[in-house]
């Protein structure tokens, strides 16, 4: 089976980050979701099927969580949206957006790139109102 081939489209600011409000699990320990969407021109991926993941680390470990699936349109572009459940033990750090597709393309242009915490952090929504 070929492998897939992951390309970064970009990193999430820490701030951004660390703004989300963090939810306790019986099943996973803590979870924190963000709200996650890009617009990308992939030209060499026509009508080829590709998936939004995020990437992180969390305890000196790298997870991912997959985010979304979809088809690049005939012009190369491809719109992929999500909600993106991160559960962790310690602490999310290096947060990255990857892009997954089945052949290799030579180049990404990232049109749209859009991260939010769901939720914010109690803290985080009094600094906002300041």
């Amino acid at each position: 089976m070929p492998q897939p081939h992951d390309t970064l489209i970009g990193n999430v600011p820490s701030q951004i980050v660390k703004s989300a409000r963090q939810q306790v699990s019986a099943f996973e320990g803590r979870i924190a979701e963000y709200n996650v969407a890009v617009w990308l021109h992939v030209p060499g991926l026509a009508n080829l099927p590709a998936s939004l993941f995020v990437t992180y680390m969390d305890a000196g470990k790298r997870r991912e969580i997959a985010i979304d699936h979809g088809q690049v349109n005939t012009h190369h572009k491809i719109m992929l949206s999500g909600i993106a459940r991160l559960p962790f033990k310690l602490q999310i750090e290096d947060m990255q957006l990857q892009l997954r597709s089945a052949v290799s393309f030579q180049t990404l242009a990232v049109e749209e790139l859009f991260v939010q915490a769901a939720e914010l952090e109690a803290s985080a929504g009094h600094q906002a109102l300041a």
